[in-house]
């Protein structure tokens, strides 16, 4: 069982950024990927960005240059630092891992972006 817990949302401005965390426990596993998605209302939940075991990040288009992904492979953790932030951001960001064929999501956390 792994669990989950983010951190650093928050209402900023356009142009403005934030920084959310989130830290895994409950498993003596490392996960190979790390990621966050993210769900505004009405739509559909969408991934944001991936970070590997190894290093290798990826992103979604619309946060390219923007949002950076990284991650600490001893402490557990990944982190997203979100710049130039836009209306169009606002969200609930969600930590994500897959485990042994077993997805686990943190409890989400909001970021609301004002125009």
């Amino acid at each position: 069982q792994v669990q989950l817990v983010e951190s650093g949302g928050g209402l900023v401005q356009a142009g403005g950024s934030l920084r959310l965390s989130c830290a895994a426990s409950g498993s003596r596993f490392r996960t190979n990927i790390m990621d966050w998605y993210r769900q505004a209302p009405g739509k559909e939940r969408e991934l944001v960005a991936v970070s590997t075991i190894g290093g290798s990040t990826n992103y979604a288009d619309f946060v390219k240059g923007r949002f950076t992904i990284s991650r600490d492979n001893v402490k557990n953790t990944v982190s997203l630092q979100m710049n130039s932030l836009k209306p169009e951001d606002t969200a609930v960001y969600y930590c994500h891992v897959r485990l042994f064929q077993t997805d686990y999501w943190g409890q989400g956390t909001q970021v609301t972006v004002s125009s």
